[in-house]
């Protein structure tokens, strides 16, 4: 029977941000808060365009609400048929992908990147976020950084997924826990 696999996530420290990164997530956030935050909702397209334009690869029929917060669209890929629901925060400082028919639901936290405790100068690490295919990560989850989500697999409202979750397997709370196989 698949389970939460137990391993550490894979999570490298980063060089501090460029100038030039700065200045593109400062366009970015003009561009975010004015252009994409105040389209319609029906207007998916529109953000797609928007998102693609600053380095997102965006599959067809993607849906991502306009509240739906992306920090760098370079490290993001969102597959054909998803969907970013409505306050959903995509905190991309590491690599986010979201394959194709994935729901990610309203107020739900994509982590990619956290800090060292450990380190005096407290580093920025980052770990990429993967949710597969047919995977539904229910309202107000967390995934943090390293974090696999398999296909078809499901992430309980307000669970805090910190570790690899296998395919087909229903998870909840904090830690996430198996409850169930989808």
């Amino acid at each position: 029977m698949p389970e939460l696999t137990l391993r550490r996530p894979r999570l490298e420290a980063v060089p501090a941000p460029s100038f030039k990164d700065k200045v593109r997530r400062l366009q970015w956030r003009i561009v975010e808060a004015t252009l994409y935050r105040w389209s319609p909702v029906p207007v998916h397209g529109w953000r797609c365009f928007l998102l693609r334009l600053f380095g997102a690869a965006v599959g067809r029929g993607a849906h991502p609400y306009p509240t739906a917060r992306i920090w760098a669209p370079w490290n993001l890929r969102l597959g054909a048929a998803s969907s970013l629901g409505p306050g959903v925060n995509c905190y991309s400082v590491g690599s986010i992908t979201i394959e194709d028919y994935v729901t990610v639901s309203q107020g739900s936290h994509l982590c990619a990147a956290t800090h060292d405790y450990r380190d005096p100068a407290f580093a920025l690490v980052v770990g990429a976020i993967q949710i597969e295919a047919g995977a539904w990560v229910a309202a107000e989850a967390f995934i943090g950084p390293g974090v696999r989500v398999g296909r078809r697999a499901v992430v309980g409202a307000r669970s805090v997924v910190t570790k690899d979750v296998s395919d087909g397997v229903v998870v909840v709370g904090n830690p996430a826990r198996q409850i169930s196989l989808r």
